[in-house]
């Protein structure tokens, strides 16, 4: 037990550190997001890169995963992310309906896989 009271200072210090730095970054977005037109350069960049930053990541979990995913095949994880990419683009753009379809078919495949 005193390990884990041990380490709460440790966990407050890095929700605060946290908390701290993604929340300038928020504050500043609201204070300059009512100055930046929808169709401006400056919003199209930032859209195209948080984009890119989404498909680098999910590249990267799907070409060199770890953990639990790793015991997945290269086969299930591909067939899984274009599976939700489909049905997030044919569902209205729900991200959310997307997702939750590549985790049915990577946990369903990976369940009959093993």
């Amino acid at each position: 037990m005193e390990q884990i009271s041990g380490a709460a200072p440790t966990l407050v210090y890095i929700l605060i550190a946290g908390a701290f730095a993604t929340g300038i970054w928020r504050v500043l977005g609201v204070v300059f997001a009512g100055n930046v037109r929808e169709d401006s350069e400056i919003f199209r960049w930032v859209r195209a890169v948080a984009t890119a930053l989404i498909a680098g990541i999910i590249a990267r979990l799907i070409l060199f995963p770890s953990g639990a995913l790793a015991l997945a095949p290269l086969w299930l994880r591909i067939g899984a992310a274009g599976t939700g990419f489909a049905i997030a683009m044919k569902g209205k753009r729900w991200a959310f309906v997307g997702i939750l379809a590549a985790e049915i078919v990577l946990i369903g495949g990976w369940l009959v896989a093993v």
